[in-house]
């Protein structure tokens, strides 16, 4: 998404009614089960760390991060560009801290872990039409109707449009200082390199990879099987 994009996408969040949110969370009622499919390849693709869940994981676990998947550009140099850090998975794709349908590592429970399946960003569908998007996998896990107090569901909302503008804030810094990396290197995005070194990547080669962390970039080295943790 395009700087212009994202401040758009920021200011329509900033805007938007904690209320309707509110209003929303109960009436759908969500109950978890516990049935840990949330933690699966099967409902999600990775799990993305904020800069306050990567400082927590550095000190807990360092071996569990990596660069976050779809490199977000590629220079001339063939060196890639991404926002932030993932969770490593297992080789299945599921979460690495997910065993016998259990979270190993409650303690740890990043953002998205807390506020999941409740979301709050522009999404489009299937029929080209742009609208918020509030709860996730509705109807494909968990429980419906339960009763949930008000004063929970103000907390609820409350925490997930924090996340929300949390993860914004990180993309449109990661866009700024990335737009001064290339001009102060003179640097240039290639899509012709991009799609070289990314047929290099699914073939097993080493790629070198800028991981924005908060106020710059960290060099990291990746081949596609190190984001996976063989147990």
């Amino acid at each position: 998404m395009a700087l212009e994009d994202l401040e758009k996408e920021f200011i329509g969040l900033s805007s938007y009614p904690e209320e309707e949110l509110e209003k929303i969370i109960k009436e759908v009622g969500f109950k978890c089960t516990m049935c840990g499919k949330c933690c699966t390849k099967e409902f999600n693709d990775h799990v993305f760390l904020l800069q306050k869940d990567l400082r927590l994981i550095k000190e807990k676990n360092q071996e569990a991060i990596v660069p976050a998947p779809y490199f977000e550009i590629c220079d001339q140099n063939g060196i890639f560009y991404v926002s932030g850090y993932a969770l490593r998975c297992k080789e299945n794709g599921d979460c690495i801290f997910l065993k016998d349908n259990r979270c190993t590592r409650y303690d740890l429970r990043f953002s998205i872990c807390r506020i999941y399946p409740y979301m709050l960003h522009r999404e489009t569908d299937e029929n080209g039409k742009t609208d918020w998007r509030q709860i996730s996998g509705l109807n494909q896990h968990g429980e419906y109707n339960d009763e949930i107090s008000g004063e929970e569901c103000k907390t609820i909302a409350k925490e997930t449009i924090e996340y929300e503008k949390e993860f914004l804030l990180q993309e449109l810094n990661f866009l700024k200082i990335l737009k001064e990396h290339f001009l102060e290197n003179n640097l240039k995005p290639l899509r012709k390199v991009y799609d070289e070194k990314m047929r290099d990547f699914q073939k097993g080669k080493k790629i070198r990879v800028m991981v924005f962390n908060g106020e710059d970039f960290e060099k990291c080295e990746i081949k596609k099987e190190d984001y996976f943790m063989k147990f």
